[in-house]
């Protein structure tokens, strides 16, 4: 039996924003110590044999895109007839000492590197010699994995990673043998393709229209909202900041790791905040730290738009693509107490949730499902312009959940995980949180020009972290002391 697997509208922005210097693959960079390994080591032969023995277990590593010219549909997904997994797996050492700014350098050179659109949308380069970095097991060696951000979004992307690794040192599949396999896609028709274009493009209004009427209570309760706000103004706007520029071809990585039962913990400061809640809090105040010493904080908040995973609860995630929407967040960072930002922010995702706030980029996100082709082309790369985008957000951040136990891949221990993140024209900077086995990992990509110091973020990071730490759980009655106080409070001039 063929199947004809066609990308969704959602799948198709990843490839129309594409182009210069704005590259939208992802990275996931996985440290594993060998010591848990038979005899204390691991080949390169060894992995490229064991991740051969696994593609079967999701449709991204073996196949690939087939574009149509002007993009007048949605391309397809086809099967590599010539896959070749040895031309997907490279192998570099860093020098010695083999440090962590070495290795962070490495990868961010990596990640800046355009991926080969002909063949499938993934890759991995071993990174051998992190002899010198803290935390790190010496002779531990690092795998950092491509993938298009078309073909995976955060849950199929983290079923890929885990479906490469054992869930202990004696092989044991993380994921079973039989899961995830599927029909690969043949090359459709002319006429096949013909017939899909005209449907689709003649269908978008319709499609479109429902999804708007679905949207139009949201849009209402909104309205009403801001309306009801004093001066009926509601949030000033998204203040340009030195993230909300052009990018250029470099990119920067840098991160850092806080224990996950901690940020547990921290939830706790205020009734009903989630552990997500606490991430944005923790990016707000060092993002309010960063641009206070570089003298650029702006009165108003920072602004972030933090995609949401839209696949039901027992979705498949063995199901590559993506199905994601999204929320803006004011993050806060015109609030110097670490309490009053996460109440702030518990405040604001609450009602993101339920649609009453951060509507914008959720609107755009699921109308954007129903445009057709060429008109989705135009306008991907239209909203992703420096000047629209910086109306949008100042930047990304992003929560990606992953196992709470230790994996495995030939026999060798994965101690550590980060990852990497697409920066875009006006949104120069991405944050990513990545948890796994007890940590989570506060992950930086950003433009080389826009976050030259990007080791100044990650000490800001770790300085809101431990101001939070130290702060009092807020009680409901000072809870609303402190609004009414603040909102009382005459508007200030000059840099807070």
């Amino acid at each position: 039996m063929t199947t004809i697997s066609q990308l969704s509208a959602q799948d198709s922005q990843f490839l129309y924003v594409q182009g210069g210097d704005v590259l939208t693959h992802v990275m996931s960079i996985n440290l594993y110590d060998p010591s848990t390994a038979p005899g204390g080591s691991v080949r390169f032969k060894e992995i490229v044999r064991h991740v051969a023995s696994r593609c079967h277990t999701s449709p991204v590593f073996m196949r690939r895109l087939h574009r149509l010219p002007l993009d007048l549909d949605h391309p397809y997904w086809v099967e590599a007839t010539d896959f070749d997994v040895e031309a997907h797996i490279s192998h570099v050492r860093l020098p010695k000492p083999g440090d962590w700014r070495q290795f962070c350098i490495l990868a961010a050179r990596h990640f800046a590197r355009p991926m080969n659109m002909d063949r499938p949308l993934w890759d991995i380069c071993v990174v051998e010699g992190l002899d010198r970095i803290p935390g790190v097991a010496p002779g531990s060696y690092a795998l950092l994995q491509r993938f298009h951000h078309s073909a995976i979004d955060g849950a199929s992307g983290s079923y890929a990673l885990i479906a490469l690794c054992d869930k202990d040192a004696h092989g044991t599949p993380a994921v079973q043998p039989g899961a995830g396999a599927v029909e690969l896609g043949v090359v459709p028709a002319p006429a096949t393709v013909a017939a899909r274009a005209l449907t689709s493009n003649l269908a978008s209004p319709v499609r479109m229209l429902n999804a708007l009427m679905k949207l139009s209570p949201a849009l209402v309760t909104a309205a009403r909202k801001r309306l009801a706000e004093p001066g009926g103004q509601g949030r000033r706007g998204v203040p340009i900041t030195r993230f909300n520029q052009r990018v250029s071809p470099h990119r920067m990585f840098a991160a850092v790791e806080f224990p996950l039962v901690e940020l547990g913990g921290l939830r706790r400061r205020v009734d009903g905040a989630t552990v997500n809640d606490v991430i944005l809090a923790i990016c707000g105040g060092a993002l309010r730290g960063y641009l206070l010493e570089h003298r650029d904080l702006p009165r108003d908040s920072l602004v972030a738009v933090s995609p949401i995973n839209a696949r039901p609860r027992n979705g498949d995630a063995a199901v590559s693509g993506n199905d994601l929407s999204a929320m803006t967040v004011a993050l806060a960072t015109d609030l110097a107490d670490p309490v009053a930002r996460l109440q702030a922010i518990r405040n604001l995702t609450r009602e993101a949730k339920e649609a009453k706030a951060g509507l914008g980029a959720r609107l755009l996100t699921d109308l954007t499902r129903h445009i057709p082709g060429a008109t989705l082309a135009s306008v991907a790369r239209l909203v992703t312009s420096e000047r629209i985008a910086r109306n949008q957000a100042n930047l990304i951040i992003t929560n990606v959940p992953g196992p709470q136990f230790p994996l495995y891949m030939n026999g060798a221990r994965l101690t550590h995980q980060f990852g990497m993140g697409p920066v875009t024209h006006g949104l120069g900077l991405f944050i990513s949180a990545h948890s796994y086995n007890g940590s989570v990992s506060f992950c930086i990509t950003a433009d080389r020009q826009l976050v030259p110091d990007v080791d100044v973020l990650v000490r800001c990071l770790e300085e809101s972290y431990t101001e939070l730490r130290r702060s009092r759980r807020v009680s409901p009655g000072a809870a609303a002391r402190r609004k009414r106080k603040r909102t009382a409070r005459p508007a200030r001039k000059g840099r807070p």
